[in-house]
């Protein structure tokens, strides 16, 4: 009886993965496409595979996959990205010509996030810290790049104000909803995503060489939770 308790319980989470995996592989199909296509910008290819990886937290969330394999795959993830920069693994991430530790960050990010709130039994705010890295911060590049006629300078980096007001908009989007959804229409929602849009923005802004992709859903993530823990307590 025991075993076969096992067996299902094994199979329950194999089937989970496969899942998550399969939708994997629908991006990865998918950038490639577009990859070989013509008409197609490099930077295009990059952010399908950065939005489109990033909602695999969605996934696990649902589907309730245990800490472990997000941890795992986000050593693996890690892993194949450190890689890539030397060798060819992932075309779509090295196509644009531009050289950082951005994938590998968004990787380990992942990994934190899994443990810290899988652990708490709160998977919600690592689902906000993920998905305002993905939407946010990959919306934000291409509006600023195609749209960002408001340029401004901060540590040798060239921003735009249309990219950080992208960036703002979807992050309070992203962490009200998720909020909403899970403890309702209160109006420390409200706060709470205001706050953490304007903070994911700023972190975002000041970041270089990849690093937001690490500070901006930890720092997200970790001041959702905390002002939320804080705010509620008044209910």
């Amino acid at each position: 009886m025991r075993v076969m308790v096992s067996d299902g319980m094994t199979l329950s989470v194999l089937s989970k993965i496969g899942v998550a995996v399969v939708w994997l592989a629908l991006v990865g199909g998918s950038a490639e496409v577009l990859r070989r296509s013509p008409f197609c910008q490099p930077e295009m290819v990059r952010k399908v595979i950065h939005i489109g990886a990033g909602n695999v937290i969605l996934i696990a969330w649902w589907l309730q996959i245990p800490a472990w394999v997000v941890v795992t795959a986000s050593i693996l993830f890690g892993t194949i990205t450190l890689l890539s920069y030397r060798y060819p693994v992932i075309p779509g991430l090295d196509s644009v010509g531009r050289k950082s530790f951005g994938t590998f960050f968004y990787a380990i990010s992942i990994g934190l996030l899994g443990v810290a709130f899988w652990s708490l039994q709160v998977p919600e705010y690592a689902v906000i810290g993920i998905l305002i890295m993905t939407w946010g911060d990959g919306l934000a590049a291409l509006v600023g790049q195609r749209f960002g006629a408001h340029p401004y300078q901060l540590w040798g980096m060239t921003k735009s104000w249309e990219g950080s007001l992208t960036m703002a908009v979807v992050s309070y989007g992203v962490c009200a909803l998720v909020l909403l959804g899970v403890q309702g229409n209160l109006w420390q929602t409200w706060v709470v995503a205001s706050v953490v849009a304007t903070v994911a923005a700023g972190l975002e802004a000041f970041s270089r060489l990849g690093i937001d992709n690490l500070t901006v859903p930890i720092g997200a993530a970790v001041l959702c939770y905390e002002m939320n823990q804080v705010l509620l307590r008044s209910l």
